[in-house]
């Protein structure tokens, strides 16, 4: 059946070398919508609920998504109007929410290729180009977390899917050693495998667990100390006074929660894990970035120790989601529980003769060149280029601070230690039993308006007076100033003051 005439061109293939150059023409074109639509914009959101964004959508769409017959060239810059007019915009400075920084352009522009190309690493002859570029890459970042030549790597979809695949590796290893032993859910349990971390660790070494057939009961989460850290003593005494049948099989240290920014102390924690025959693994989808600035490399003092390491390049390097990279000090770990071999992908003797892809690295079967975009940017910027990026939110986050230390109306409840600022709204005195409900309806308030994006957690070690909920900035756009910081928080205190006279909804 023919190609109706108005897909013609869209319709071409990208790799082709016409349907190349009618990709450039068409990014041109959808960029240029989308430049229209982002100058009309006035904040990081649409001002709108979720309820009638989804009427505006049912709206631009009558016949869904996969309507019977294409509208071409049309079709798709009425969607790339609407969807810069309606989509997040991070590249806004008042943007401050969550753990996803805007794009690089550089970065963008080579995805681009990557997407065009449709490259698999997955076999050489998928890729070619690509399998070289991400075990080349791979052995630059083993060797600038202090790894030896023996180290290796893979590039995965996000930090959840680097600590699964780190925690798998746990798992594999001590059971392997124990041939005694029986999952849950089988025959018959003789030895339960544990996981320790902070309680401030990421959700992901829970899911993880569960995923791996341990069970999240198997995750052995330890209080975190006044600096929101996992103490070593704690972890000392976790593990000295485990049930008999406990057998730890990985510890999983945090380098950049979530919510505070903290860092695990890892040479200390390291210490213990080995005493006790434990992995560690660090998790440094946040903080791993640290490595590209010379200012707060320190922060990183003991990563070598680790025995697996999480690295988001898609947070603090600005990439395109998704690109993190799981590393391992020994790379006879990565292989050992995934590198199977398969006759139709990677057989002996192609892998003999050279010709192997990353197949037996991954989780993955087909995974894209997620490695141009970051060497592309690495290319043009240079690590200190892309620290200097990481830098300049550091400062933006110490300027916050002290900001918030001197707002009458604002509390600020942690000392940054990357580019997180952790903080609460201070009601009038005769609203803070209130507390929570306001810090909370503020932040929904704000995003009603779509005047700003902030984010918010809950401190455990709040009180009766001062509440759970806090208000959070997480500030990853290197282009942000100051005054961007003093808009941002004069937003917070007057949506603060509005809420206060309403119901707190």
């Amino acid at each position: 059946m023919p190609v109706p005439a108005p897909l013609l061109e869209p319709a071409l293939l990208a790799a082709d070398p016409e349907g190349i150059a009618e990709v450039g023409r068409l990014v041109g074109e959808l960029t240029s919508e989308a430049a229209k639509a982002l100058r009309r914009r006035g904040g990081p959101l649409p001002p709108m609920t979720p309820t009638e964004l989804a009427h505006v959508v049912d709206g631009q769409l009558p016949e869904g998504p996969l309507p019977a017959e294409g509208g071409g060239r049309n079709a798709l810059l009425a969607l790339a109007r609407a969807y810069a007019t309606y989509t997040v915009d991070l590249a806004d400075p008042r943007a401050a929410a969550h753990l996803q920084p805007p794009a690089l352009g550089v970065a963008t522009a080579t995805d681009v290729l990557a997407s065009a190309f449709n490259a698999s690493v997955d076999t050489w002859d998928s890729g070619p180009y690509a399998v070289e570029l991400e075990s080349r890459l791979v052995r630059a970042l083993t060797a600038l977390a202090g790894y030896g030549p023996r180290a290796d790597g893979v590039l995965t979809p996000g930090g959840t899917a680097s600590n699964l695949q780190a925690l798998l590796i746990a798992r594999d290893a001590a059971l392997g050693a124990r041939r005694d032993v029986r999952l849950l859910g089988l025959v018959g349990v003789d030895v339960q495998p544990v996981v320790y971390c902070s309680e401030l660790a990421h959700f992901s070494v829970a899911r993880a667990c569960a995923v791996l057939g341990l069970g999240e009961d198997a995750v052995r989460p330890l209080p975190a100390d006044a600096d929101r850290r996992m103490a070593p003593e704690t972890l000392e005494r976790a593990l000295a006074e485990r049930a008999e049948n406990e057998l730890p099989i990985a510890v999983v240290a945090t380098a950049g929660t979530t919510d505070y920014g903290s860092i695990d102390p890892l040479p200390e924690l390291a210490a213990v894990a080995r005493r006790h025959g434990a992995r560690l693994h660090v998790d440094a989808a946040y903080g791993g970035g640290a490595l590209f600035s010379d200012r707060l490399r320190p922060l990183l003092k003991g990563l070598e120790a680790a025995d697996s390491i999480t690295i988001d390049l898609h947070k603090t390097a600005w990439q395109p989601a998704a690109a993190s990279v799981l590393l391992v000090r020994e790379g006879t770990d990565l292989t050992a529980s995934t590198g199977l071999r398969v006759a139709y992908l990677n057989p002996d003797d192609d892998g003999a003769a050279g010709y192997d892809g990353l197949l037996g690295h991954s989780l993955a079967t087909t995974r894209r060149a997620d490695a141009l975009k970051v060497v592309a940017t690495f290319l043009a910027l240079g690590r200190r280029g892309v620290g200097a990026l990481l830098d300049s939110c550091h400062d933006l986050a110490l300027h916050a601070a002290d900001a918030i230390k001197d707002h009458p109306r604002l509390e600020l409840v942690a000392t940054p230690v990357l580019t997180t600022v952790v903080f609460r709204y201070r009601p009038a005195e005769a609203n803070r039993a209130h507390a929570d409900a306001i810090n909370g309806a503020l932040r929904r308030r704000l995003l009603r308006q779509g005047r700003a994006l902030i984010g918010r957690t809950d401190d455990l070690a709040g009180t009766s007076e001062t509440g759970r909920v806090r208000l959070k900035l997480t500030l990853l756009n290197p282009q942000a100033t100051k005054d961007d910081i003093q808009e941002l928080l004069a937003a917070v205190d007057a949506a603060g003051r509005a809420v206060e006279t309403e119901d707190y909804a």
